[in-house]
């Protein structure tokens, strides 16, 4: 008689169905909660790398264009090297203003330069040169931009610079992860 009875109430247990919600509650939503956590911090890492690629593309554009005397807007226009373009103070402006309407720190960038490293341009006036801003902004002027495409090389300018991205991204190998976002923009200059 003990015998049926346990039988009978292991039974019973075993087709009860209550508290099973809770349980699958309990397994799938960390699932859920972290997907959704790492589409967050993945879209906003897509966000960051987005606007370091426009912040950058602004400064390679601003530096491959001449300046002229008239056409700037606020005092009085600085040249690089004695030439038209403008100066690299002009250009870490401009991306660090690109970045900032876009709410991204450019205190918190620095220097990266494109791997392989550019090769100047031969025979240009000013020659080529290389330098790195007060804010970390790589700024390469009168290198072949095109070589890896075409046998007849342009000479044109190199933006770039990079920016740290740390994931929160809990119960993953990639929780306080930092990464850097690297932002390189090349523009034809115009002579």
């Amino acid at each position: 008689m003990m015998y049926s009875s346990r039988i009978k109430w292991f039974t019973e247990i075993s087709y009860d169905c209550r508290g099973t919600e809770i349980a699958e509650a309990a397994l799938v939503l960390p699932l859920v909660f972290m997907l959704l956590l790492g589409i967050i911090w993945f879209g906003r890492a897509f966000n960051i790398y987005s606007t370091l690629s426009h912040a950058a593309r602004e400064g390679a554009r601003v530096a491959a264009v001449p300046t002229c005397a008239t056409c700037v807007p606020f005092g009085t226009p600085c040249y690089w090297s004695s030439s038209t373009f403008p100066c690299d103070r002009t250009i870490d402006e401009t991306v660090t203003d690109a970045l900032k309407a876009s709410r991204v720190d450019p205190t918190q960038i620095f220097a990266y330069t494109p791997n392989p490293s550019p090769v100047a341009c031969p025979g240009l006036d000013p020659a080529a040169a290389c330098s790195v801003t007060s804010n970390k902004i790589t700024i390469c002027r009168g290198m072949r931009i095109n070589s890896a495409v075409s046998n007849l090389p342009e000479c044109g300018t190199i933006v770039s610079f990079a920016y740290p991205y740390q994931f929160y991204f809990p119960f993953t190998s990639l929780n306080h992860q930092r990464i850097g976002l690297h932002a390189a923009a090349e523009m034809r200059m115009e002579y």
